[in-house]
């Protein structure tokens, strides 16, 4: 039995100070200072910690906003002088689906690698946008033998990248028939390029040093290589070196030590293909297909191309791109994991799927749907402590001043977060009753579809929903 897949952590601070959802306001002037204050009883001893906060504050810019939300202060005090209060600035950050939930939870996986832990209240509406509106089956965490993460059964987060043979033609016990690359990596996750708008020179050593620690792939764009100072025989190895359209093709020698390539669809893939597989025969070369409207089906007849890898990738709100009424992106997995079952090309083919995938659990929801693996970029940016704010890259100062941070920092908050990713994923692996990742794909049995049970318990009543 294979070692268990380990990430190596330490926890890392934040640079700049934190921007937490709660606050406390505290109108002392009518206290009667008790000397059972419910202040000094929080169970997460946020009273020390707001006075050590301002005790050590450099500046007046920030108030204490590091509350766990559990109302237990404000409920018990007895002259009724507590009140919770957002803070403005965690409702300025993100957009409407990078939410400020998500962007304080990824914020806080990638300081301490943690699976995060939500406080005590009201969690919104049952049902949401995208992800939100599907839910993974955990009835087996009921079991004493699932225990995910703490060790109690092996479990398997590895998956494979490349064209599965269907058949096998053997010569006595010799294997003759030819046999098609297959590259595993220990979860199904690829890290992709940042996106133009939040490109920073130093991001991509980050990105590379990221994926050596953790043992993934990050997809790298072929027209940046060399990188200065890049030891290519520790590097290549977890490097895919992408090439756009108009990308020159790299020496041989380097791309002789990367497992992977991945290409833009450009209508002339066949060719491509062929001149990388001309210079490394033992190379998995992936298509990447853009989710615009015709983005679906195009993927579909690539897969009838005896294309081994095609990666599917929406925006980065998950949504088609360039419609008016756009799908989200677990929808367009299912139809295309759908239509590669029913023309019986869905083993010949690996589909990795990108775009919205901002939590662990979309990671495996979108397994679930029918990717084998998901790509992410914007989630290790957000673990830098990115705002995600709309002014990027309009010459405003950067909240985050991301441009200042160093190699061991960016470093260790992405792995950090990559980390509290793969463990969060076993965690739900375990609560599912699976061992072996590769199982999840397209296991829809596991999951349950806000649509799907609203037409089953509504739709003879009130008729079907009505579709954007």
């Amino acid at each position: 039995m294979p070692e268990k897949y380990h990430i190596a952590t330490k926890p890392v601070p934040p640079r700049r100070p934190r921007i937490g959802k709660y606050g406390i306001v505290d109108w002392r002037e009518d206290c009667a200072r008790c000397h059972n204050c419910v202040k000094k009883a929080c169970v997460y001893d946020r009273h020390r910690d707001e006075i050590k906060y301002i005790r050590d504050l450099e500046s007046v810019d920030s108030l204490f906003f590091d509350c766990m939300g559990c109302f237990s202060c404000v409920q018990d005090c007895t002259k009724n002088l507590l009140c919770l209060a957002i803070n403005p600035e965690y409702e300025k950050l993100g957009n409407s689906y990078w939410t400020p939930e998500i962007i304080l939870t990824t914020w806080a996986q990638a300081e301490t690698a943690k699976i995060p832990v939500s406080g005590a209240g009201y969690g919104g509406k049952f049902s949401g946008y995208g992800f939100d509106s599907m839910w993974t089956d955990m009835s087996e965490i009921v079991r004493p033998t699932r225990d995910g993460i703490h060790g109690r059964e092996y479990i398997s987060s590895a998956v494979d990248i490349g064209h599965n043979s269907s058949f096998l033609i053997l010569n006595g016990d010799e294997v003759v028939s030819p046999l098609s690359p297959i590259l595993s990596i220990p979860m199904p996750l690829i890290i992709d390029r940042i996106p133009d708008k939040y490109a920073l020179p130093k991001l991509d050593a980050i990105i590379i040093e990221t994926a050596v620690k953790t043992g993934l792939i990050a997809l790298v764009d072929a027209r940046k290589w060399p990188f200065a100072g890049v030891d290519a025989d520790k590097y290549l190895p977890h490097i895919a070196f992408y090439f756009a359209a108009d990308a020159a093709m790299l020496p041989g020698e380097i791309l002789k030590k990367t497992p992977l390539a991945e290409i833009e669809e450009d209508g002339n893939v066949k060719s491509r293909i062929h001149a990388l597989k001309q210079i490394h025969p033992g190379i998995v070369v992936a298509v990447r297909v853009e989710l615009t409207a015709g983005g679906m089906q195009r993927a579909i007849d690539l897969a009838d191309e005896d294309i081994e890898v095609i990666h599917i990738v929406a925006d980065s709100n998950g949504r088609e791109i360039g419609s008016e009424h756009p799908m989200f992106i677990k929808d367009m997995i299912r139809k295309v994991h759908r239509s590669l079952i029913e023309n019986g090309r869905r083993d010949d083919v690996t589909i990795i799927a990108g775009g919205g995938i901002a939590l662990p659990e979309h990671m495996v929801k979108g397994v679930l749907c029918g990717a084998d693996l998901v790509s992410i970029e914007l989630p290790l940016l957000v673990g830098l402590e990115c705002h995600l704010c709309h002014q990027c890259g309009d010459s405003h100062t950067c909240p985050a001043k991301i441009q200042e941070i160093s190699l061991s920092y960016g470093v260790g908050r992405t792995t950090n977060l990559i980390s509290a990713w793969h463990d969060q994923l076993v965690e739900l692996m375990g609560a599912m009753g699976m061992r072996d990742a590769r199982r999840l794909r397209g296991d829809v049995g596991r999951a349950m579809f806000f649509e799907q049970l609203e037409e089953e318990a509504f739709g003879k009543l009130f008729g079907n929903r009505l579709q954007a």
